[in-house]
């Protein structure tokens, strides 16, 4: 797919952005600022309690990743909302512990004992 400006415009006229069809990042990280602000504290936690990255390099990372999230999920739907040792949201924690397993995914490092 070309560049093009979505109003039509020649790339060299005054004005003109060649953003058509481009991704649309401020519809999420815009949007929902105050979540993704919750699993940055989320994060920040983590690499306050451990160390900064170091969740890439835990062992069978993607499954134990994805345990956690559970465990969170299940506390919230047992009716505890905020996690006891973080003082932070389980949903936060739960969205923190989704994205690293996406992340897992998305760059091939399924690093699972399978």
């Amino acid at each position: 797919m070309s560049e093009a400006d979505p109003h039509g415009m020649a790339p060299h006229e005054l004005g003109a952005k060649l953003d058509a069809g481009k991704r649309l990042a401020d519809l999420v990280l815009g949007d929902f600022a105050r979540a993704l602000g919750a699993v940055v504290d989320v994060g920040t936690h983590g690499a306050q309690k451990y160390t900064r990255h170091g969740w890439l390099y835990v062992p069978d990372g993607r499954n134990r990743y994805a345990d956690a999230a559970m465990r969170h999920w299940l506390a919230r739907h047992a009716g505890e909302e905020v996690d006891p040792q973080s003082g932070l949201l389980h949903l936060a924690h739960e969205c923190w512990n989704k994205l690293a397993e996406l992340e897992f995914a998305l760059r091939g490092s399924f690093q699972s004992s399978e």
